[in-house]
């Protein structure tokens, strides 16, 4: 198809003239303004291109124009998008895949900012109860105060303190003093009335109470003005607090302008906002910092083989036994407590056990190195002490990692996971602190928001209504992207890109904006079926509330819902890069496009006959990790296996959390625990376990497939065996952009330069000296075939496969590279700038480069994500070649091609969060279309 000829005005269509980002090749693209517009096409075809290299990048630019001179001399200069002009563009907010952050502190009720308005509804008219007795606080104004005195005490002889030390050490010689000077006459330390003398001091290393006697009077009618007055002077110097000595009774009674349990005497400051913040050192929990766990040495990893003698390795932490000062200790320990170091830990007493891992007070005769030198007496601290010293060391990176993995995460003790200080935990609505709100499933926590407001009366009815609607709103726009199965608590860095894609379009649908494009990069990853349709109604009351939405997707639904299509191709990489389609959906269908022809069901995925039924099966019991319901489940082997359900039923925490670690701790001898089980049987069937996840395969730009899949390294031998190289006398290395030699010095190899913004993200730009070649000028003198190094990088992965055909050890690895569909990348294209799909392509073209051992298992976690339907055809076509060597490949899959080429299906269900965690089916496809239970059999 030609250039698409924009013929409409720039008000009502956005107008791109001559785009020529990356593989672009100089197109014209209207888009209909105000529309729901979907951007689909192969991977690789130009798609992101189009959608953030041009349109977004050119938006950013001219928000970042409309700067000052004086900001934009901080920001430098944005550089402009390969593009001749751009008409009708409104201000872009983008969309992306990216999750949302590695800090532990970011949780999804923090970025949706429910949480911030739960804080604010908590410090307005959260109910304060004591955390000793769980009584509820109770504050008082002065003429409360001045009336309970008098109703109460009438008549006794009470005396009115002001409290000035509570439960704290010193001698406080300089405060008894001052008070005297003030006039004071008597004081009360510790429950005890003493007068106040010159050089009074208290025991300096006893913790103490201390109250000031400001008057000691029996309350009558005459003395009214009197207690008014007293009652004044002890708030004022008790900061609000006082306390009255009934001298008959000798009780205390507390009395405050702040909360206060009028019991135990404890008093709360006023609740504020950052209150209950866990990232606010006012509100988090000061034995965790606000994070809920507390990193702890895990004795049974000090131990981890019971079998084992402490001289053949026992312990895990210091190996074998040698002559070193930590087992000349252990051997001193042993003679004095009575154990042998070559009995089986596992049999060792408790006592033995425990000065092992804990140490012991009584001083060790610790003999010296040689027979006839001086011996040492020492106390032994135990290996959980000298671990938690070096986890502690922050002068030696290699010893805090080395006690790290002794390490194992509990659940705070003091707040119990709640994250929060035992004040904040102790206020209440309806029964409920924030910490348990936050705990519930979104669904669920919306239910009980829903009938919240008949519990509120009076004023606080008023505070809490307007706090109470935007909660309601932001919970809606969750439950509406599919995502109600999540809890708020939820740490932001254990969310999948979809996730937090869909969470950050939650926070856009709330902040209501009008007249704004929106680029979405494919929304509907790791989405079921049925969450699909209500995402795609939120994109609809996005368009409807006068925005453009844009949105890169391949998802079937997404196209034929959409108001208009613009496929991208006809190829991937260079073959792409053109408009091959567009038009509203019913008149896309009918043009002569390859997703057309998908859409039309005449192309479709491939036809698999297995017949061959499993004669070996793994099987697990009794897994019941997050919401998995003690679910016993069986894999047939040498099958081609699809785990389906909605999001959130369990899927990841039955296979990625549970079976993967058991895999990979009987293979490998892992550190990671899996979650509960009860038993595992059939592990014997398996000698290798290799999991593909959308995790980055490099956070740097010097990360790129040919580093990861190791391609490189004999590429730099290839280049050091050439004549020009050995006669320079250069070695591999020297072709490496990552050392010293042959790379150039002033990006460090890297090829681009990274410029520090102060306020804004930092902005990488072409090195000036090697022109983003990475190497220096000698370097890329050596030419092979008429090539540099450089351009070996820059050659995408379809040309490498052409230009060392005669290399078997590289083109086996590039050919598989090609085989999954990415034969448009370039083989130094940076990591960094891979989709999550790509990545996990990556990683499975570097373990299909390998041997397999026809007993492998190959779990893989929604490999379709990101591709095309001709791209899951190839994909499928490889997969089931792995399983036609004998090989078991397990997929987590929502695609309904991938689910359709089956062998065996498990569905967990029914649906997400507590509602899920059991195994709805398992068996083939054809028996699964008839179960009413499970949702996923809807669909198919």
């Amino acid at each position: 198809m030609e250039n698409q000829e924009p013929f409409t005005s720039p008000e009502t269509h956005i107008e791109v003239y001559g785009a020529r980002e990356h593989n672009l090749k100089n197109i014209d693209v209207s888009i209909p303004r105000n529309q729901l517009v979907v951007i689909t096409g192969l991977s690789g075809s130009g798609k992101s291109s189009l959608a953030f290299e041009t349109i977004y990048a050119e938006g950013q630019r001219r928000y970042m124009e409309s700067f000052s001179a004086y900001a934009r001399q901080f920001i430098g200069d944005m550089e402009r998008p390969d593009v001749d002009k751009i008409e009708g563009l409104s201000p872009v907010i983008s969309i992306e895949q990216k999750t949302t952050g590695r800090n532990p502190r970011s949780t999804v009720g923090t970025i949706t900012e429910v949480y911030d308005f739960m804080r604010l509804l908590y410090a307005r008219v959260g109910e304060a109860y004591s955390y000793v007795n769980g009584k509820r606080m109770q504050r008082f104004t002065e003429q409360q105060i001045e009336g309970g005195i008098a109703e109460r005490f009438a008549g006794k002889k009470i005396a009115l303190l002001a409290p000035l030390v509570r439960a704290r050490k010193g001698h406080y010689r300089e405060l008894f003093e001052q008070m005297r000077k003030q006039g004071y006459l008597k004081i009360r330390v510790d429950g005890e009335v003493l007068d106040l003398q010159p050089k009074m001091q208290v025991d300096r290393y006893k913790v103490h109470d201390i109250e000031l006697v400001i008057d000691r009077l029996i309350p009558t009618e005459e003395e009214q003005k009197r207690l008014k007055q007293s009652i004044q002077q002890s708030l004022r110097i008790g900061k609000g607090t006082m306390l009255v000595l009934d001298y008959d009774a000798n009780e205390i009674s507390y009395f405050s302008r702040f909360l206060m349990d009028p019991e135990s005497g404890i008093a709360y400051d006023e609740p504020q906002p950052n209150s209950f913040s866990f990232n606010s050192p006012y509100g988090a929990c000061e034995t965790c910092d606000g994070l809920g766990t507390v990193a702890e040495i895990d004795p049974a990893l000090i131990m981890p083989d019971p079998a084992l003698s402490i001289t053949a390795g026992g312990l895990a932490p210091l190996g074998e036994y040698r002559d070193i000062w930590a087992f000349r200790l252990i051997s001193a320990a042993s003679k004095k407590f009575k154990f042998s170091l070559t009995t089986p830990v596992g049999q060792l007493s408790n006592e033995a056990r425990q000065i092992l891992l804990f140490g012991s007070e009584e001083a060790l005769e610790v003999p010296g190195r040689y027979d006839d030198s001086y011996g040492h007496q020492i106390r032994f601290e135990g290996l959980v002490n000298l671990l938690k010293k070096q986890q502690d060391d922050a002068s030696s990176i290699s010893m805090q990692s080395w006690a790290e993995e002794y390490v194992s995460h509990a659940t705070c003790p003091t707040c119990k996971g709640g994250r929060l200080k035992q004040e904040a935990l102790h206020y209440r609505i309806k029964g409920k602190n924030i910490a348990e709100l936050s705990a519930m499933e979104i669904n669920e926590l919306t239910a009980w928001f829903e009938g919240i407001d008949d519990y509120f009366t009076g004023q606080d009815a008023l505070i809490a209504h307007e706090i109470l609607k935007e909660i309601r709103v932001r919970l809606g726009f969750l439950n509406d992207i599919g995502l109600s199965y999540l809890s708020l608590h939820r740490g932001a860095n254990t969310l999948s890109g979809g996730e937090s894609q869909r969470i950050r379009l939650a926070t856009q649908i709330g902040s209501q904006l009008v007249g704004v494009l929106y680029i979405l990069d494919e929304p509907s990853i790791g989405l079921h079926q049925r969450d699909n349709q209500r995402l795609i109604g939120s994109l609809k009351r996005l368009r409807d509330a006068g925005n453009t939405v844009l949105v890169v997707e391949h998802d079937e639904d997404m196209i034929r819902e959409s108001d208009y299509v613009l496929d991208i191709g006809p190829g991937a990489g260079r073959h792409g890069g053109q408009v091959v389609g567009a038009g509203k959906p019913a008149d896309f269908l009918k043009l002569d496009t390859l997703t057309a022809q998908y859409l039309r069901g005449e192309k479709g995925m491939p036809k698999i006959s297995r017949t061959a039924k499993a004669k070996q099966f793994l099987r697990l019991f009794g897994a019941s990790g997050n919401n998995l319901k003690k679910v016993d489940v069986s894999i047939p082997l040498g099958q081609f296996i699809c785990v389906t359900g909605v999001s959130g039923s369990g899927k990841s925490t039955l296979i990625n959390e549970t079976l993967y670690p058991i895999l990979s701790q009987h293979l490998y001898g892992s550190r990671k625990k899996p979650l509960p089980y009860t038993r595992v049987e059939g592990l014997e069937h398996i000698d290798k376990v290799i999991e593909i996840d959308q995790t980055p395969i490099g956070r740097t730009p010097r990360s790129n497939p040919s580093t990861y899949t190791t391609v490189f390294s004999d590429i730099r031998t290839l280049f050091a065996e050439l004549p020009e190289a050995k006669i320079r006398g250069y070695k591999p290395g020297r072709f490496s952009f990552n050392v010293k030699g042959g790379r150039c010095e002033e990006c460090g190899g890297a090829g681009v330069r990274l410029i520090e913004m102060n306020f804004l993200p930092d902005v990488q730009v072409h090195c000036e000296s090697c022109q983003g070649r990475r190497y220096n000028r000698e370097t890329l003198e050596v030419r092979y075939r008429g090539k540099s190094i450089s351009d070996v990088l820059d050659m995408s992965i379809d040309e490498a496969v052409v230009f060392f055909e005669n290399m078997p050890n590289i083109l086996r690895k590039i050919k598989t590279l090609q085989d999954v569909g990415l034969g448009y990348l370039t083989l130094g294209q940076p990591s960094t700038t891979l989709s999550g799909g790509e990545a996990q392509r990556v990683k499975l073209a570097s373990e299909l480069s390998k041997k397999d051992t026809g007993s492998t298992f190959y779990i893989l976690d929604e490999p379709t994500t990101g591709l095309h339907f001709e791209d899951v055809r190839v994909l499928l076509e490889v997969l089931h070649k792995l399983v036609d060597r004998g090989n078991t490949v397990l997929v987590i899959e929502h695609n309904l091609d991938v689910i359709r080429t089956a062998d065996y299906i498990v569905d967990i269900g029914p649906d997400g969060g507590r509602y899920g965690g059991q195994v709805v089916y398992s068996g083939d496809l054809e028996a699964m279309r008839m179960q009413a239970e499970s949702i996923t059999a809807q669909f198919i």
